[in-house]
């Protein structure tokens, strides 16, 4: 029988997970507490891939007291060696009598058999707890395990008429400083940023995450760029993190010496001399095992990733201006004559950024 407390303490278990949100990529994050007379005696959380999951820090901050004791996690304690020793063993072995668990793990590698391998040491399983909100947690983790691509959000920023950018390019800045703070913590989420040569060219960022965390792993920055267009001197090549660079040419880019990135080349030619950009998101997920994707482009980009059907989430920054008929579009979408054309959405939340607002969707790609 679950109780409303044992809702609570898996909560608790969620908010722990959050402690490894710009970390423990390409990890799922995980929270675990141990409870023992109904006095939460330990807590844990996966900080980095390669170190303690929640339920082994946990286990290691309780101590002997762990004997007996109830384990919660929001994440199926997982059953075989990875970079790390099977979670079961260090529960089974620590004595625990009772494991709550929030959701299935999607791995294969595990996919149930961690459940099964603590019922046959006689230990008490009961789950899914609170699924939806531990699903939360990990939407590009789940995505990549069940369908071998990443978790896709689109951010732009427009006016309150739907514009973009001047005529002319010019965008920055449309929003203000609160909006951009809160881009670059959905940039610390993303294991990639995407963004086009277009946008190297006119606005030339630097594609970083910039927060005041110690645990912030930099994510991989991505330029889709067909005909290698980039200029060695672009702000992004010249800090330091991984750049991938994404072409549909047998041309090699030139490695500046002054370059302090580290620059990979991939070639993904698709129709029309432009990139495949499903067959990158492939790349993304199955070779850099990149878990969230944020796609930061112009509408051009931007539209061909929604076009696809490649697009799960959008983040639109909304700032109280004008700027006219003559101003760039949010998005350039071909096709769409009629209102049967449209593409649905599904909003998720709306908060308010000191003058600006950013509006969250789902997009029905069915």
């Amino acid at each position: 029988m679950v109780s409303e407390n044992d809702n609570k303490l898996m909560l608790r278990c969620t908010e722990l997970a959050l402690k490894g949100e710009y970390s423990c990529k390409p990890n799922p994050r995980v929270g675990s507490i141990i409870v023992k007379d109904q006095q939460i005696i330990a807590e844990g959380w996966h900080q980095y891939a390669g170190e303690l999951h929640a339920e082994v820090d946990a286990l290691e901050k309780a101590g002997s007291n762990a004997e007996g004791a109830s384990l919660y996690v929001t994440l199926e304690p997982c059953s075989h060696h990875g970079r790390t020793s099977p979670c079961c063993d260090a529960i089974i072995a620590a004595g625990i009598s009772k494991v709550f668990y929030g959701m299935i793990d999607p791995n294969p590698k595990v996919a149930g058999k961690g459940i099964s391998k603590l019922k046959q040491a006689g230990i008490e399983v009961i789950g899914p707890l609170m699924p939806r909100q531990c699903e939360d947690l990990n939407p590009g983790f789940i995505r990549r395990m069940t369908s071998g691509r990443p978790y896709v959000r689109c951010k732009m920023a427009m006016s309150l008429d739907g514009r973009t950018a001047m005529a002319s390019g010019e965008s920055q800045w449309i929003t203000g400083e609160d909006s951009r703070t809160d881009v670059h913590r959905w940039r610390a989420k993303s294991s990639a940023i995407i963004t086009g040569v277009e946008s190297v060219l006119k606005d030339d960022p630097f594609l970083n995450a910039r927060l005041e965390h110690d645990a912030l792993i930099q994510p991989l920055r991505v330029i889709c760029d067909s005909q290698l267009r980039t200029p060695d001197s672009a702000k992004t090549m010249q800090i330091p993190g991984h750049v991938l660079l994404v072409s549909a040419s047998d041309r090699k880019f030139g490695m500046d010496k002054q370059q302090t990135a580290e620059v990979e080349q991939v070639n993904l030619p698709g129709k029309n001399n432009r990139t495949d950009l499903a067959a990158l998101l492939t790349l993304l997920a199955q070779e850099k095992e990149c878990n969230e994707v944020l796609i930061e482009a112009g509408p051009t980009l931007a539209g061909a990733f929604i076009e696809q059907g490649l697009v799960d989430e959008l983040l639109i920054y909304t700032a109280p201006i004008l700027l006219g008929h003559q101003a760039q579009p949010l998005f350039k979408l071909h096709g769409m004559e009629k209102i049967a054309d449209q593409i649905k959405l599904e909003f998720i939340d709306v908060v308010s950024l000191g003058k600006d607002c950013r509006i969250r969707s789902r997009i029905d790609n069915k």
